[in-house]
């Protein structure tokens, strides 16, 4: 009896705001499950990348109006000596570590902020059917640190639009492995089927820590 008068009342409550023409309010779903149920859970789908331009993915924007723009927003955070901002966000003093080649750096241009799952390989995954603000959120998705990453330049530019299929870091392999299939889940990307069997294989071989991620819709 109490079970139906749940179920009459949440019925209730969605007709009344259907009525009125309101959405019921939207949550962000936290999950929090091990690293190789993270992995066995990413949709398998083939990719497509017939109408790419990285146009289509807007950054580096100054969302807060703070003068600086995603980039440098990652650089202060990833900072492990903090810099002095000046004016246009000019850095200084700072230092950063590029976990990608295990390097420290202290001047901010040799350091490049990468797409952990790269722009290309986003649209070939799903983003193509987004529209441009969602991708644009995507491109700048500071709510999670595990998106954007400041590494070294060369070693990003290898990198390229590469899933872990044909390119993985020289260190802190399981770390990427966990930051890539939390990226993808964050975002409700698929992979394709190369790139599920290296993302699984390395799930079985790394610690299978428990990994929270919130979606971004």
């Amino acid at each position: 009896m109490t079970r139906t008068l749940r179920w009459l009342g949440g019925l209730l409550a969605a007709v009344t705001l259907s009525t009125l023409g309101l959405a019921a309010p939207a949550r962000a779903a936290t999950i929090s499950v091990p690293l190789r149920t993270l992995v066995a859970d990413l949709p398998v789908a083939s990719e497509v990348r017939t109408g790419y331009s990285r146009d289509l993915f807007p950054h580096w924007i100054d969302a807060d109006g703070d003068s600086c723009n995603t980039r440098y927003e990652v650089l202060i955070a990833e900072a492990t000596t903090t810099p002095s901002i000046g004016s246009g966000c000019y850095l200084s003093g700072g230092r950063w570590y590029s976990y990608y080649d295990a390097v420290y750096w202290t001047n901010p241009s040799d350091l490049d902020i990468d797409h952990l799952v790269p722009l290309a390989e986003s649209w070939d995954s799903g983003a193509r059917n987004w529209t441009t603000s969602r991708r644009q959120s995507f491109a700048n998705d500071l709510g999670d640190a595990r998106s954007l990453v400041a590494v070294t330049d060369n070693v990003n530019q290898a990198k390229g639009d590469q899933d872990p299929a044909t390119w993985l870091p020289t260190y802190e392999k399981c770390r990427y492995v966990r930051e890539w299939a939390a990226v993808k889940t964050r975002w409700r990307l698929s992979v394709d089927s190369a790139e599920k069997s290296t993302l699984t294989s390395w799930a079985n071989s790394c610690s299978n820590v428990t990994v929270t991620v919130t979606h971004a819709y």
